[in-house]
């Protein structure tokens, strides 16, 4: 397909076309079908549109439930606006609809509501004081935006190292960065200019007589704030142990880098021994086919004798071409039956081929690793890798673990060495390449002319027979022509040996680098696997000879990888949310104070993820990062509705507590909305770690940032509140508006 061009669009052209060229092939000639990309392509989207509409419904409802019908109506109505902008950008932008970008649609689905909802919340609360219709919705927009705008750029800078992470997994995931950003950027406009204008034309002031006070839920809360402000010292003493408790759960939470694919494909490595021929693969291969054919799970599959699949999808870990490699892709009916088809196959394979080295697995997700436990031997001599190889793999295979062990190259192959006498041979008149050339025709075969086969052309060898070939002895009558026209027999010149060789060394760095690979037992992360064998790696790394060492491959070094280049653009995220808070809060003192609520977001996450049994994975990880970037904007729309009480001539407490009882239900609602949303794309095996990562991480800092902010806020500047309390007035009661 041409870059730029439409998938589902090139699918149906080439449906068309193969019904043209099937009806002009001769009888008994048949295309079958191997990948069909543009249906997998179609089926995702459908998939993750439902999830899209799904998540605006859940989004939509939420609105109209908790604002009521008029507001929730202009909250709706900015949704459609906002993806529709979001649309027509990534259309000029280039950016296609795919599993990424679609994710990052629903993530940004989640949160570009937050803007618009607190456009509406403030106009609704400046009606019910009593304020015309266009002063509340011009009210809204000059107490609000600025501090929304600083809010949606530390958001998306909170997306920065996804974007940015120069890596093959950063590669993957920068559309995310980019359709959030758009996303965010899109609905501060949104909900700065459309939300006060829709507003003004469906937003009614409340029937007089109406209730003005706060609701149930606003008391409740407004009771647990004002205890939590009297014990102010304890709320931050427990929120800290509870941090400090989340830090060490968090090493129990597994780690993954991607998930494997849902997709149906299972993908069958053969790998015979590395001195077999491809005659031997081609054989195995019949085999498998025999036993997959009338499989009732199996759809239809393709054999590669002599190589890999070729990349028809971009995280296949393509392998290169040996004669002793087959790889079959297997399209199973479901992702159901592909499990079943899996451990079928591997049990009847162990059985029916001891000597061959087997391995079934899905597609990735990410960037392509191969074996998940992998361990790097690298020296500069070839036998000592070898045979630390050897004692590593034995290392491996003890771990329960640990399944399949094996190596990419280790078997060495008996080879005819032909030792020339140069002493004998110069007085004959010969060297060695003269030797080798006569070697070489007779074993190998020489090209000596071509046949033209359709488009291709065909050498043409000259070579002995195989009696002549095979055999020591007879090679050694071989007759050698020399100068003078005589011949003489190569055993006058040369002298035969058998020997052994490697036929195939891997070099890294220079060195002889040779792989131990092993799958894990299922229910098991390849990181799980890695730790338990750490003790034992350690003693044999201890045991090494000058010059070799042994290194942490596959899953585990690619993630780590992929992690740092993240952690690496780390500073950059920070650097951009330091410059804008300062900009916004003008204060050192309240910059900790918001970046203190920031790491709170652990708390949930670590919550979200141990009972639930999700990995922490790279995807998780981009998630923790974004969630930084969605707690610090709440703190800085409430740290700034406490300065803007406390400029109107509020007491310190007295501006703490109305601040948050005005801003609690925004915040609230917004968290839930977002957490709410991402329920859709929680059950998906892509998305489903970072949404309950965000999703816990979210509902725990919101409760925080509405309790363990406040109380910060009063233990730092309740010092500064000399003011006596006015007779009769009851400390924390908010003012009215």
């Amino acid at each position: 397909m041409r870059e730029g061009g439409d998938i589902l669009a090139l699918g149906e052209n080439l449906k068309k076309a193969m019904a043209r060229i099937t009806a002009e092939l001769p009888v008994g000639i048949e295309p079958h079908l191997v990948a069909d990309q543009p249906q997998v392509v179609e089926e995702a989207i459908a998939e993750f549109m439902t999830s899209l509409w799904q998540a605006v419904a859940i989004i939509l409802t939420m609105s109209f439930l908790s604002l009521g019908v008029r507001p929730g109506l202009v909250v709706a109505c900015a949704i459609p606006l906002t993806l529709a902008i979001v649309f027509a950008v990534m259309l000029l932008v280039g950016i296609d609809t795919q599993r990424i970008s679609l994710g990052a649609l629903i993530i940004a689905l989640a949160l570009l509501v937050d803007d618009a909802m607190t456009t509406t919340d403030a106009t609704v609360t400046r009606l019910a004081a009593g304020d015309p219709i266009d002063k509340a919705t011009t009210w809204a927009f000059g107490a609000y935006a600025k501090a929304m705008l600083a809010g949606t750029l530390v958001t998306i800078a909170g997306f920065v190292p996804i974007g940015f992470a120069a890596s093959s997994a950063g590669e993957y995931t920068f559309t995310l960065f980019a359709v959030v950003a758009i996303a965010l950027v899109v609905s501060w406009f949104v909900a700065v200019l459309f939300t006060p204008l829709l507003g003004t034309l469906l937003l009614k002031p409340p029937a007089p007589g109406a209730a003005r006070g706060p609701d149930a839920v606003t008391r409740l809360y407004r009771g647990v704030l004002l205890l939590a402000l009297k014990a102010r010292f304890v709320t931050l003493a427990a929120t800290l142990g509870a941090f400090v408790l989340s830090a060490w759960l968090l090493g129990f939470v597994p780690r993954q880098f991607f998930p494997a694919s849902d997709r149906p494909e299972l993908v069958i490595d053969l790998s015979l021994p590395q001195n077999a021929s491809i005659y031997a693969s081609e054989k195995v291969s019949a085999d498998v086919d025999a036993m997959l054919a009338g499989d009732p799970d199996v759809a239809r599959w393709s054999t590669h004798v002599g190589r890999g699949a070729i990349r028809f999808y971009l995280p296949l870990d393509v392998r290169l071409a040996n004669p002793f490699f087959s790889q079959l892709v297997v399209v199973a009916k479901d992702a159901a039956a592909r499990d079943r088809l899996r451990e079928r196959l591997e049990r009847e394979l162990a059985e029916r081929f001891p000597n061959l080295v087997t391995r079934l697995y899905p597609l990735e997700l990410g960037p392509p690793v191969g074996w998940p436990i992998q361990y790097r031997v690298m020296g500069p001599d070839p036998e000592t890798v070898a045979t630390i190889a050897l004692e590593l793999g034995a290392l491996v295979a003890a771990n329960p673990l640990t399944t399949d062990v094996t190596y990419d190259w280790i078997e060495p192959t008996r080879e005819v060495r032909v030792r020339v006498d140069q002493d004998q041979a110069r007085l004959l008149g010969l060297s060695a390449d003269a030797i080798g050339r006569v070697l070489n025709t007779v074993v190998s075969g020489l090209p000596v002319t071509q046949i033209r086969d359709d488009i291709y052309l065909v050498d043409v060898l000259v070579r002995a027979i195989d009696e002549q070939r095979v055999s020591l002895a007879t090679l050694g009558e071989l007759p050698i022509p020399v100068p003078d026209g005589r011949t003489v027999p190569l055993s006058q010149v040369a002298r035969l040996e058998i020997g052994q060789d490697f036929p195939l060394v891997w070099r890294r760095d220079r060195l002889a680098s040779l792989k131990v690979q092993a799958d894990h037992v299922a229910g098991v992360l390849p990181a799980e696997v890695v730790d338990s064998l750490a003790p034992a790696i350690a003693r044999a790394r201890a045991a090494l000879p000058e010059g070799y060492r042994i290194e942490v491959g596959g899953t585990v070094e690619e993630s780590a990888t992929s992690q740092a280049s993240v952690f690496a653009v780390v500073p950059v995220m920070i650097l951009i949310m330091l410059t804008v808070l300062m900009f916004e809060l003008e204060s050192f003192q309240r910059l900790a104070i918001v970046l203190s609520v920031a790491p709170l977001g652990l708390i949930g996450v670590v919550a979200a993820l141990l009972p639930s049994g999700r990995p922490l994975g790279f995807v998780a990880l981009l998630g923790v990062l974004a969630l930084v970037g969605i707690i610090i904007k709440n703190a800085v729309i409430l740290l700034s509705q406490i300065e803007a009480d406390r400029a109107a001539g509020k007491s310190v407490q007295d501006a703490v507590v109305n601040a948050c009882t005005i801003r609690f239900r925004p915040i609230l609602l917004t968290a839930i909305s977002t957490v709410l949303g991402m329920v859709p794309i929680a059950p998906t095996v892509f998305w489903g770690p970072m949404a309950f990562a965000i999703m816990g991480g979210l509902l725990t800092a919101t409760i925080l940032t509405l309790v363990f902010l406040p109380a910060l806020y009063l233990a730092w500047f309740g010092r500064e509140d000399r003011r006596p309390a006015a007779p009769g007035a009851v400390r924390g009661e908010p003012a009215a508006a």
